[in-house]
């Protein structure tokens, strides 16, 4: 809405007592003309056109003194208006910027937070497989020393094993009265069969 200027109401206040003023003299020249005519038939017609020219004069005075405080409570008011809405406007623009600014930071933290989880996902990746690495060794480890042992003890128990079957072998020659340079003879077997066990184990 465009402002209406103080000083355009003003002219056009003046421009309508004018034009009344102007109107009321022309009818009051004419009212004397024919009054003067008609001052044979009519009296009191000049009264009546004096009465109007005051009626006019006065309703010209009430609108001069009226109209400009009307004219200006109403500027007033369309300037307030129009402040209003440009407060309202400017209000709605800064609303709708700090809306863009939150859309565009929210694509920055969701971009930020995108790379942050590819780095996190290879490093957890990365530690796993370290992990597992150290698993594994460690089972390794374990697994040998448990295969040796598990050899150990079959050795010790091949040993105990040979050992009682020496003895009772002895026992029997010895049962059956075997000479001694037999049972040296077999013990010397028995110790060289023990040599090479222990050897392919």
């Amino acid at each position: 809405m465009k402002r209406l200027p103080l000083k355009n109401a003003g002219r056009r206040l003046a421009l309508l007592l004018l034009l009344t003023f102007g109107a009321s003299f022309v009818l009051l020249a004419q009212a004397g003309a024919e009054a003067k005519k008609e001052e044979k038939s009519e009296p009191g017609i000049g009264w009546k056109w004096a009465n109007f020219a005051i009626l006019a004069a006065g309703l010209g005075y009430l609108i001069a003194k009226t109209a400009p405080a009307l004219f200006r409570a109403r500027t007033t008011a369309i300037q307030k208006d129009i402040a209003e809405a440009q407060a309202v406007k400017k209000d709605a623009e800064s609303r709708a910027a700090a809306v863009d600014a939150r859309v565009q930071a929210l694509g920055a933290e969701m971009d930020r937070f995108r790379a942050q989880s590819k780095i996190e996902m290879r490093e957890e990746g990365e530690r796993i497989r370290q992990e597992t690495a150290h698993q594994i060794a460690r089972l390794d480890a374990q697994f040998a020393q448990e295969v040796e042992s598990a050899g150990k003890v079959a050795r010790r128990e091949l040993k105990e094993y040979a050992a009682k079957l020496a003895l009772d072998l002895a026992e029997q020659r010895i049962r059956v009265g075997a000479n001694a340079a037999t049972e040296s003879g077999l013990v010397d077997a028995f110790v060289a069969d023990l040599g090479h066990r222990e050897s392919k184990n």
